[in-house]
């Protein structure tokens, strides 16, 4: 079997990448990639924006989502935030996700970022450890979290 390709995802990826987001967010909403065309086409002309894929038998299997931010600490370089990592459940345990955030890492140190930062809602240990095997650090940082209509009011 040929190993899958890492690269940056295409045009004609979006509906791949939908069915494959479903295996991180089986409750969220099912999109249609026809509505999303336009969102899409925004999405891949912003350069800060990076989509990284392995792609098997010409599909979609594992990707990670790269935003790159503009800074103005550590003399001006940006840093890098991944989120949304996902490996279809036939294809994990071969390295494959592994493979997708060194790109994604590779494309940030290329891009000058002084740190790429990687956030996750899993606390179990064998994830935990997949992220450090990437070369995740973790417990640098705490991480924090608002989501709308959450905020505390002050008394």
């Amino acid at each position: 079997m040929t190993p899958p390709t890492i690269g940056l995802a295409e045009r004609g990826d979006l509906s791949a990448l939908l069915a494959l987001y479903r295996h991180l967010h089986a409750r969220d909403p099912v999109l249609s990639a026809d509505a999303l065309v336009g969102h899409w086409d925004a999405i891949l002309a912003n350069l800060l924006l990076r989509y990284v894929v392995a792609r098997a038998r010409g599909e979609p299997v594992s990707t990670c989502a790269l935003t790159l931010v503009p800074n103005l600490t550590r003399a001006a370089r940006p840093y890098g935030l991944i989120e949304n990592v996902v490996t279809h459940p036939d294809w994990r345990r071969q390295g494959i996700g592994t493979s997708v955030l060194h790109y994604a890492l590779d494309l940030a140190w290329e891009a000058n970022c002084y740190k790429v930062m990687l956030l996750t809602g899993r606390a179990d240990e064998p994830t935990l450890r997949f992220y450090e095997r990437a070369g995740f650090v973790r417990g640098e940082k705490t991480g924090f979290v608002a989501r709308p209509g959450q905020r505390q009011r002050s008394s």
